[in-house]
């Protein structure tokens, strides 16, 4: 086995064993210092459709394979057929941005240089991953139209091959996790698609809401491509028993919400029931939401779900699912043969309940080894502002709203949609990147969230470079046991980084860190020092 071990300094300092900080971290907005001026658009000056209040959402990734995180917007266009005829000054004037990471804290703009504007597509959604397996991410964007996935070239530029690969999904695309769904060792893509716009046509609606809602347009069904490993994809949907007809995803997700070592999808609709698809192992799937109460929350089939995350956080060795909506919110806790609505006794309804949530996140801000929420919200239909939720997990199993505490970015109000997190600066605490509507993206540094001590495991693929996507993390400290499936796609329209991150607390080490990798075979790792960013290759099959 090769372990490349890689240790971060934490300049703010390391906690002794033993010693956990009562101190919370803040978030420090350095949007303006790291060289991020990306505004976000809807191509138009003000809001009327529901393709407009979607939003986008946003990625963090290493296109170039330096070790740092880069980000990726995607961005709205004025569109003939959605935007007002007073917004076509915007014409030609919006695109996707690319950011490299310049390891200093800043950022450049490589948008143009790297080939990744998007052209005339309205983006949505985002997500990367290595099809090819040839060592560096290649990027799907997810359009009102046409989805475009480009193939990394390897020298910091990217071919567009949309048409050529079979992914130039031709309905409106959102979300895009991918996985291995088949077995043979190369990564297959679940699109996510959400409804069909008529153009506003449809005009039948309370003028005070702004536009229609969902249930006035036609949804559209999801769409599973499998990898044929020659750099094209086929639409398996129907014979893996995945075809739903009148869908209406805001987001999607992989993992293994039963622990039986397949990878299953969850999809978040909008104003119906969510799917939980789960693998029968054998290239197919079963929907089964409803018995295991994960098709709809206590708010019932009015909710408008957005972005699903999935993390273990009663730390029972079972993953649980949040989703952001326009009521409550909705946690639901993984019983083993059901799921159950802890909203409300986590006291998350308390919380955001006065809220629209879209990009929710499930993270360890703070370090202390267990899972706490952010969620950016905004009004749905009108650029009405709201506050950001960031609720800190007390480990008893309730959450306790410390926003007001944690830096002025709280403090202020947006039309928020989509979030995501990573460590871009690789001090062992995850900063956050926030998507407002028809506003500047704001990049959080994490300040404090290192006092306590951390680990960072990035399990790689035999080449040393893919990352292994459908692998589980399980990281074992005295008592406590946390896992993570490596699925960076979650949340609302977005991608976090893919390097698995677990809180320590006050542990100067892990005592055990076992990976089940995608081919299920095991590495287990003991006495794992705290405070690094560890790189686990997996060990090549023995030949015969």
């Amino acid at each position: 086995m090769k372990v490349k071990l890689l240790t971060v300094f934490v300049a703010l300092g390391v906690c002794a064993a033993g010693a956990v900080s009562e101190e919370l971290p803040v978030f420090t907005d350095v949007t303006e210092q790291a060289g991020i001026h990306f505004k976000q658009s809807f191509g138009d000056f003000e809001l009327s459709n529901i393709v407009e209040g979607t939003g986008s959402g946003a990625m963090f990734f290493d296109y170039n394979g330096d070790g740092r995180l880069d980000i990726y917007f995607p961005n709205g266009r004025w569109l003939k057929d959605v935007s007002d005829n007073r917004g076509r000054e915007l014409k030609g004037k919006l695109r996707n941005c690319l950011y490299r990471n310049n390891g200093d804290g800043t950022f450049t703009d490589v948008t143009e240089e790297a080939g990744v504007g998007g052209g005339d597509s309205y983006g949505v959604g985002c997500s990367a991953a290595d099809f090819d397996y040839d060592g560096d991410l290649d990027l799907l964007v997810l359009n009102y139209g046409p989805d475009i996935f480009y193939r990394n070239n390897g020298n910091g530029t990217f071919t567009d091959i949309s048409r050529d690969s079979g992914l130039a999904n031709p309905y409106w695309g959102v979300s895009a996790p991918w996985f291995d769904y088949d077995g043979d060792g190369d990564l297959d893509v679940y699109v996510a698609n959400y409804l069909e716009y008529d153009s506003g046509k449809f005009r039948s609606f309370y003028a005070a809401s702004g536009y229609p809602g969902p249930l006035s347009y036609n949804g559209r069904p999801d769409a599973l491509y499998r990898n044929n490993g020659d750099g094209t994809f086929t639409d398996v949907t129907k014979e893996a028993g995945l075809f739903q007809l009148n869908g209406r995803a805001m987001s999607a997700t992989i993992a293994d919400l039963n622990n039986d070592g397949c990878l299953d999808i969850y999809v978040a609709n909008d104003a119906m029931e969510n799917y939980y698809f789960r693998n029968k192992g054998d290239g197919t799937f079963a929907n089964d939401g409803l018995v295991m109460g994960l098709a709809f929350g206590e708010g019932g089939q009015g909710v408008s779900s957005m972005g699903p995350v999935i993390g273990d956080v009663d730390r029972d060795g079972w993953l649980d699912v949040y989703i952001p909506d326009m009521g409550y919110g909705c946690l639901l806790m993984n019983r083993k043969d059901y799921f159950e609505d802890r909203t409300s006794p986590s006291n998350l309804a308390a919380i955001c309940g006065q809220y629209t949530g879209w990009g929710g996140l499930l993270f360890d801000y703070d370090c202390d080894g267990y899972l706490d929420v952010f969620v950016a919200n905004g009004d749905a239909h009108h650029e009405y502002a709201e506050g950001a939720v960031l609720a800190r997990n007390d480990g008893k199993g309730n959450f306790v709203d410390v926003a007001g505490k944690s830096g002025e970015y709280f403090r202020q109000k947006y039309v928020g949609r989509g979030a995501t997190c990573g460590d871009y600066d690789n001090d062992g605490d995850l900063d956050l990147l926030v998507v407002n509507l028809n506003d500047r993206a704001r990049l959080l540094r994490n300040d404090g969230g290192n006092k306590n001590n951390w680990l960072t495991i990035n399990a790689k693929l035999p080449n040393g470079k893919t990352d292994a996507i459908g692998a589980r993390v399980i990281v074992t400290v005295g008592s406590l046991t946390q896992i993570q499936d490596l699925i960076p796609v979650r949340g609302y329209l977005s991608q976090a980084d893919p390097r698995c991150h677990f809180g320590l607390g006050g542990a100067a080490k892990a005592d055990v860190v076992e990976i089940r990798w995608p081919d299920k075979r095991f590495t287990r790792l003991t006495n794992v020092k705290a405070n690094q960013i560890l790189t686990v290759i997996q060990e090549p099959k023995q030949k015969g």
